[in-house]
Parts: structure tokens; sequence; C-alpha cells
């Protein structure tokens, strides 16, 4: 009886062991991919969205547009899709916020396109995909907090597309070393539910 225990206490502890050594590489694969800007000629630049506020993007979602802005300057590609549906409470969608922005800052209207209903990154992604489908090529440039990066990642491929990873540098959340880690705590838990939830639709 005193062996079985031993023996059931000893599995538990490697499966614990086993459990926590996958969550922490999942969060060092997080940091490791969202420090790394892979930008490169593509179909499309793809930004996620974020809070707005009465009409104006939030210094979040600002950061992210200033950063796509940047890409789109250096004819990294030809179009821009722009997400986010209309929140709670909210008159607009985060995606009119984000094309308001970027027509103000020179981007013309012919190369800004849409994705309106996403309240989800994954809402937002399948509907990118669908964009995506209709243009000459499946290779998009994903925008977003560093964060965010490695689970659009895993989100993009299972849709098909080829996800280049290009972060913002800006914005506030990076810049607050507490408000980085909740999110990158956050993200080691959404990500691998991301992985099984998309394997399962599959």
């Amino acid at each position: 009886m005193m062996r079985r225990r031993h023996l059931k206490a000893r599995v538990f502890g490697a499966l614990v062991a086993l459990l926590f050594g996958a969550w922490a590489a999942i969060v060092v694969a997080i940091v490791v991919v969202g420090r790394r800007d892979e930008a490169a000629p593509a179909t499309a630049i793809v930004v996620l969205g974020a809070a707005q506020y009465e009409g104006r993007p939030s210094p979040v979602l600002r950061a992210r547009l200033d950063h796509a802005l940047e890409l789109y300057r250096q004819a990294l590609a030809p179009v821009v899709i722009v997400t986010g549906g209309t929140g709670t409470g909210d008159t607009t969608s985060e995606a009119q916020v984000s094309q308001r922005y970027l027509l103000q800052h020179g981007v013309p209207d012919s190369a800004l396109v849409m994705e309106t209903h996403g309240l989800t990154t994954s809402q937002s992604l399948h509907a990118v995909a669908a964009i995506v489908s209709s243009l000459p090529g499946r290779t998009v440039i994903l925008v977003s907090d560093p964060f965010h990066m490695f689970r659009l990642s895993i989100l993009a491929h299972a849709l098909g597309l080829t996800p280049l990873t290009s972060p913002t540098r800006t914005s506030p959340i990076s810049s607050r070393p507490a408000t980085r880690w909740k999110y990158v705590f956050a993200e080691s838990v959404k990500a691998p539910l991301t992985f099984l939830i998309e394997r399962v639709s599959d």
C-alpha cells in the first residue's frame, strides 16, 4: 500500500513537472516570437484591432497603426487590412477608426480593407483569411503587440495563411513590465487553447 502511494505521488509529481515545463516553453516562445520582426514583401498588412475611444484610436491601437503605416510606406504590401468590430456601448467599429486614421495619414482608400465584425482575435483572422483568399497571394504581415504574435502565427497557419510577424515597439503595454508580463501569461493559456480549438475545428 505504501509503495503504491509513493508511486502515485511520483507519477503525479512527474505530470506536474511536465505540465510546468510545457507551460514555461510556451512562455519562452511567446517572448521570443514577440521580439522577432519578419516584415518582408507580402500580399497584405493586417492590423489587429484594439480599443477605440469615441472614434479615436487608443494609445495601443495607435501604436499598431503607426507601425502598419511605416510598413506600408516601405511598400511591403499594396493592401492594409484593418480589423475589429463594434464593442458593447460603442457606435463605431475598431476597423472604421483604424481606416479613418490611416486615411488621415496618407494611405489611399483603395489600399484599405475593413473587417468590421470580429470581436475576438480568432473571429478577425478567420475573416481576414476570407478576404485574402480573393487576393493574389497568402502571405500577410501581422501587426499587433509583441505578446500577441505567437498566437496570431498559430491561427494564421491554421487558416492557410503564411504569416510574417511584425510587432509594434511603441505600445504602452510594452513599456510597462508588469502589464507586459500580465499579457504574456494570459497568452500562455490562450495560445495552446487556440491550437487545440483549431485542430478540433479542422
